[in-house]
């Protein structure tokens, strides 16, 4: 059976963080002249590693968007090889101290999800009449893409709290019962590393946290103060230990107030990066990086993605989930300077939402309906101790809702697999209906991922 330990190993002495607090609007459009599309990977080698970080990107109306048993070959830490000369005592111990077999393999089933983005709509309709909630109906169509995972990473996109009152765009709140029935769903990672996690300042932030101590997660990306950022969270399933960081490029103008509780990391710190990705490779088999990057409801990569995620790979990274531009990407293997390859999804889009994306300036719409719900196989050879990534999937999903106008309560709110939906229901979504929205808008999208990953179950 699958075996889980979450932990955090890693604690640094706390110092002060000052920092101001904006208010302003969600900011200005991204301009980037270095685009690139699935098509083009080649380019990655031609591009100027000049950094090109960019503003915070506008937002319009309704954005922001069986545990598998291990196989008979899978070796645990605590199944030794056998040898009638060998002890506990003599077993081989790794570089971070744990004793482990010197021969076979242990494979983790990983999934990844984009952003769960939850709107008015959302919530209003999982409420029942006696104030609780249920959100269960709307993710129960994507039930079996969890199954069978050891790990199950999702990017959480509004700050799940009781402390405030549920709202919508353009500051995000999410009553608890959503956090209570993603994790009954089967995610057992949450990142909070995005650009709504300080919506409601220090208090929800604090309010948020304290709501994923209290469930069997782990939780990274947002912290409650410097040496809550310095202790790397990490889990071990099946003698593979994970190691978890998350980075933002923005919160849109919103930060903390000296000495207020709370921290986050920006993608502009790098030197604050490259010194944390370098530090679970002395503690982790492999380094998870969430990084909230990418040109709002733009499937091309930007300059920023471009140039910072080769050097996330140089400094230690394993797995890169991108998550940001509610558009997704496209994703690709990476060499390692240790001669092994990364795997990078550059953008998730959407996992679970209510965006109407009808007036893009490119004239494409629907680009925010459609995500990818990630899946890999982590495989540790331990006589090698080479970690590797095999059978990767991007699995379409794509976000359902109804409605009658856009000034109503928008109404079957789910999220499918897009190999599971059905013409009738593509008939009835809201973006077919009010905005003629074609199956073809939607395949644009899906064409970014590349056919060796692309699956649909």
């Amino acid at each position: 059976m699958m075996k889980r330990k979450i932990k955090g190993s890693l604690s640094a002495a706390a110092f002060a963080c000052a920092i101001s607090m904006i208010f302003t609007s969600c900011g200005n459009p991204i301009v980037d002249t270095d685009k690139i599309g699935a098509s083009d990977l080649s380019a990655l080698s031609r591009i100027d590693k000049d950094d090109s970080s960019s503003q915070a990107p506008a937002e319009s109306k309704g954005d922001e968007t069986s545990k598998a048993d291990a196989s008979e070959a899978e070796s645990k830490p605590e199944e030794a090889v056998d040898s009638a000369d060998e002890s506990k005592e003599d077993a081989p111990v790794n570089s971070f101290g744990k004793d482990e077999p010197t021969e076979g393999t242990a494979v983790v089933h990983l999934a990844c999800a984009g952003d769960n983005l939850i709107h008015d709509n959302i919530y209003v309709e999982a409420q029942k009449d006696d104030g609780t909630y249920d959100f269960s109906p709307c993710y129960a169509p994507c039930k079996k893409l969890i199954e069978g995972t050891d790990i199950a990473i999702l990017n959480q996109e509004t700050l799940v709290n009781d402390a405030f009152e549920p709202s919508t765009f353009p500051l995000f709140s999410t009553p608890t019962a959503l956090g209570d029935e993603v994790v009954d769903f089967g995610f057992n990672v949450i990142s909070m590393s995005n650009n709504h996690v300080l919506d409601k300042g220090s208090k929800g932030l604090i309010s948020s946290l304290d709501y994923w101590d209290s469930k069997e997660v782990v939780h990274y990306g947002a912290y409650r103060d410097e040496a809550d950022s310095e202790d790397i969270k990490t889990m071990e399933v099946n003698g593979i230990t994970f190691a978890f960081l998350g980075y933002m490029q923005h919160t849109n103008g919103i930060f903390l107030n000296d000495g207020e509780p709370g921290k986050v990391v920006y993608l502009d710190e790098e030197d604050v990066i490259k010194r944390q990705i370098e530090r679970p490779n002395n503690m982790s088999d492999a380094v998870v990086v969430s990084c909230h990057y990418g040109t709002e409801i733009e499937n091309e990569l930007n300059g920023q993605q471009i140039t910072l995620t080769p050097k996330l790979v140089e400094w230690g990274a394993d797995l890169i989930i991108g998550t940001q531009a509610h558009a997704l990407s496209t994703c690709t293997y990476m060499d390692k300077p240790d001669g092994g390859q990364a795997f990078v999804y550059y953008g998730l889009g959407n996992f679970f939402h209510t965006m109407y994306d009808a007036d893009n300036p490119d004239g494409k719409q629907g680009k925010s309906l459609v995500g990818i719900f990630g899946k890999l196989d982590v495989v540790k050879d331990f006589a090698t101790k080479e970690i590797t990534f095999e059978n990767v999937k991007a699995i379409p999903v794509i976000s359902h809702f109804e409605g009658v106008s856009w000034d109503t309560m928008w109404y079957n709110c789910r999220v499918y697999p897009y190999g599971d939906y059905t013409d009738d229901l593509f008939a009835k979504h809201m973006m077919h209906v009010r905005s003629g929205i074609q199956r073809s808008d939607l395949e644009r999208s899906i064409s970014y991922i590349p056919d060796e990953f692309l699956a649909y179950e």
